[in-house]
């Protein structure tokens, strides 16, 4: 099961941006930069298209697994394209040129997705499999379970770049994966919530409770894999 996040091309998005251009630069060019915001549609279908070509890949590793072993690796998938005013505002805020080809060249979590696993071996299988396949290439990797952050974070993040077969052209295109465990998931989640959206002072105090956290999820995670491993076994 995969969960698309919100529509990542808003018409009210790119009516914003230009808007913003209009009032900010007298030298403002409406129809150049019309194109663009154009060009940047057609970027928003590319990577669309690489989430489903990767989506369809672990779909189908996931099924066979299944067939194979009588277990599915996977729980569930979300995947997302970074919405326009996200993507401009970070082109931005990098002091890099508005435009596709700067977007194409510095920005490698256009397309995310976030794969929650049963178990924490199921992270590394899926790593394994998907990696093997011809067509993939391995750009990136970070691996914060074998070393977490400070603060606790455990995930799996690799990007890779797959082909997207157009009308007239292949266009490569990165993809940004997270692969984690359920607890993992539901950590990440509340930290998150914590770190942004928690008006409280007791920030500190809670984020400390939170590392702890982490570490009693992991202890829980190795002994849940270890029952698991014993009766496949």
């Amino acid at each position: 099961m995969y969960v698309d996040r919100k529509p990542s091309m808003d018409l009210e998005e790119l009516k914003e941006a230009m808007t913003k251009k209009f009032q900010t630069n007298q030298n403002f060019n409406s129809l150049e930069y019309f194109d663009e915001m154009l060009n940047f549609v057609e970027l928003n279908h590319i990577y669309s298209s690489a989430l489903e070509e990767i989506s369809t890949k672990l779909k189908i590793l996931d099924d066979e697994f299944q067939v194979i072993h009588k277990h599915n690796p996977i729980h569930h998938m979300e995947r997302r394209v970074k919405g326009t005013r996200s993507l401009l505002s970070k082109l931005e805020r990098k002091s890099l040129p508005v435009t596709v080809e700067s977007a194409k060249d510095n920005i490698f979590d256009i397309a995310g997705m976030r794969v929650i696993c049963n178990y924490i071996e199921d992270i590394y299988v899926l790593e394994k499999l998907l990696l093997k396949q011809e067509d993939i290439k391995l750009l990136k990797r970070k691996d914060y379970i074998e070393k977490p952050k400070e603060n606790g974070y455990r995930s799996l993040h690799i990007v890779i770049s797959v082909p997207v077969f157009l009308s007239e052209s292949v266009e490569h295109t990165p993809v940004e994966i997270q692969i984690r465990t359920i607890g993992m998931d539901m950590w990440a989640s509340f930290e998150h919530k914590m770190r942004y959206k928690n008006t409280k002072k007791d920030t500190e105090e809670y984020m400390t409770l939170l590392k702890e956290c982490a570490f009693e999820i992991s202890n829980v995670e190795n002994k849940m894999q270890d029952m698991h491993n014993d009766i496949k076994d």
